[in-house]
């Protein structure tokens, strides 16, 4: 084989597939202690592709794990904002539900209800297990910090001793422990990930019409700059 043909051969070898699981309130109260609301903001296929080594990787699939909280009119607005703007960017957006969970104070007996989140944690399981028997990917990142998928973890490199899996921790979280057992690798993400993946204030469908507006609450902050690189 001369030169050439060796540099066309490299050139079609076939990337790694790679999709990414993430849980959607592990990250957004990660984001909230960041106190940079323009964080929110985030594209998470950027995201993926800024975290996934991209020379011998190919994102084929970020799955959004959250669910809609009806209870504040305007929260529920930008959250639904976000989630037409991750699909518009190709990310796939997984519901769950809120449910009035009722509470009990065992030292006054106060009663109160709370909404609970519910299926989250349990859709980012059930779709990185059933995506990996579908053979969607050979490498899968998960975004979070719950020890609860440690369970989920070890099933996988069961089932999957031939693909790889990453637990990928949000900023301010220490990864898990029970977690990192069963995983081949660990990503501690920080604050510079989230602002070099920033999706942009208006996003436009392909005739030129609006497709989504950033929520003013999300906007930059006045001379805001990108950093140029992933701070340690």
């Amino acid at each position: 084989m001369t030169e050439s043909n060796e540099g066309q051969g490299k050139n079609h070898e076939r990337k790694v597939k790679a999709a990414l699981y993430i849980d959607g309130f592990n990250l957004y109260h990660s984001i909230l202690e960041l106190r940079r609301n323009y964080l929110k903001w985030v594209n998470l296929w950027e995201l993926g592709e800024l975290i996934i080594p991209t020379n011998s990787h190919e994102l084929v699939k970020v799955l959004f794990c959250t669910a809609y909280n009806k209870k504040d009119f305007d929260k529920l607005t930008r959250h639904q904002k976000y989630v037409r703007a991750l699909e518009h960017v190709g990310v796939t957006c997984e519901l769950g539900h809120f449910i009035k969970d009722p509470r009990r104070c065992r030292n006054c007996g106060h009663e109160w209800v709370e909404d609970a989140e519910k299926e989250t944690d349990v859709n980012v399981a059930v779709h990185l297990l059933n995506d990996a028997y579908r053979n969607i990917f050979d490498h899968g990142y998960v975004l979070t910090a719950d020890s609860d998928q440690a369970a989920v973890a070890r099933l996988f490199k069961v089932e999957f001793p031939q693909k790889a899996l990453t637990v990928v921790t949000p900023p301010k979280r220490p990864p898990s422990k029970s977690i990192l057992r069963h995983v081949d690798s660990d990503i501690s993400l920080n604050r510079d990930h989230f602002e070099l993946s920033l999706l942009p204030p208006t996003l436009f469908n392909p005739d030129g019409s609006v497709a989504v507006i950033r929520p003013h609450e999300y906007a930059t902050p006045p001379g805001h700059a990108r950093p140029v690189k992933i701070e340690s």
